[in-house]
């Protein structure tokens, strides 16, 4: 089996990327090493892919049509589409950047899935679509029309353009909804990763309004079971959340980490930051149901691994 994984060399992509050859797949995967974060920081992240044979990397951006179908084997039975700029405040800085990414790349890489006949499709949203909405935890069913941030409006976009390419070409998509993903390799800029860093320097930690936001932080493996899940099950168009389904506040999340790391924290409370939502809790019985997903890994054993991970990167 031929899997194309865009976005192959960050957080997730990488994790998937193993868990596919680990699982016997070939792999092309694509990344333009964009500089919102260290570029260095990925090839990291791949480079374990790189040392098997069944893996092909390919440098491009995925707005470059031409590049995509060069990467596209023509014997490929899937696309996932994890590669995006991300972040909800760096969007509203960039909204024209952020539009041109993650809605001209989706079109492209569909245009390509359709053009070679790709039967499924695997798109990665994101739960900021639900915005500030009321109702928890957070439905597949609930109405997702009032995204807050650009980011959100460019994953909102990206699930109607996968039923659009659905309903008109009959190429099998699933789209999933990742909760706060958090993990070993996960990008210096999120909160646990930077909170992490910050309170081994002892350095304040920024916490936006009074520390009482939630965050359904999901680990990064019981993601990828999801993913896998998803790929197999993927026969039509669905949406699905995947998250833990276990909302933690910021304060309580810095506590944890403070026990993970054995150090206190310094918080420096600020303002609440535009685009930021209050909440975000996942309903995932539908994934529960229609895909087996489990999400197993508690907030203590995740940020333990975390930890793990990080000072082992922080060694010389």
């Amino acid at each position: 089996m031929k899997a194309l994984v865009t976005g192959a060399a960050g957080f997730i992509g990488s994790h998937l990327s193993e868990r596919f050859l680990r699982d016997g797949w070939t792999v092309t995967g694509v990344d333009n090493f964009d500089t919102f974060y260290d570029p260095r920081v990925k090839r990291s992240n791949i480079a374990g892919c790189q040392s098997n044979p069944n893996f092909r990397l390919v440098e491009a951006d995925i707005r470059d049509k031409a590049a995509l179908e060069k990467a596209v084997e023509s014997d490929t039975d899937v696309i996932v589409h994890l590669a995006a700029r991300a972040g909800v405040r760096p969007s509203i800085a960039e909204p024209v950047l952020y539009m041109d990414v993650n809605i001209n790349g989706t079109v492209a890489l569909l245009e390509v899935a359709r053009q070679r006949q790709i039967g499924r499709f695997i798109f990665a949203s994101s739960s900021s679509v639900y915005g500030n909405n009321e109702k928890v935890p957070f439905s597949e069913e609930d109405n997702v029309d009032f995204p807050i941030s650009p980011y959100a409006a460019t994953k909102k976009a990206g699930e109607l353009i996968c039923h659009t390419y659905h309903h008109l070409y009959g190429i099998a998509i699933n789209c999933l909804r990742f909760f706060t993903v958090y993990g070993p390799r996960q990008r210096p800029d999120l909160a646990i990763h930077k909170f992490a860093r910050l309170i081994e320097e002892g350095k304040p930690i920024p916490v936006f309004g009074d520390g009482t936001m939630m965050r359904d932080f999901t680990y990064i493996d019981d993601i990828i079971d999801g993913v896998m899940a998803a790929l197999d099950q993927c026969n039509d168009y669905q949406i699905y959340n995947l998250g833990e389904s276990q909302p933690i506040s910021v304060t309580d999340l810095i506590t944890e980490l403070e026990n993970a790391l054995g150090k206190k924290a310094v918080r420096k409370y600020l303002p609440p930051q535009p685009g930021d939502v209050e909440r975000t809790y996942a309903d995932v019985t539908k994934a529960e149901i229609q895909l087996g997903y489990r999400p197993s890994t508690s907030i203590q054993t995740g940020l333990a691994r975390f930890v793990t991970w990080f000072r082992a990167q922080s060694r010389p």
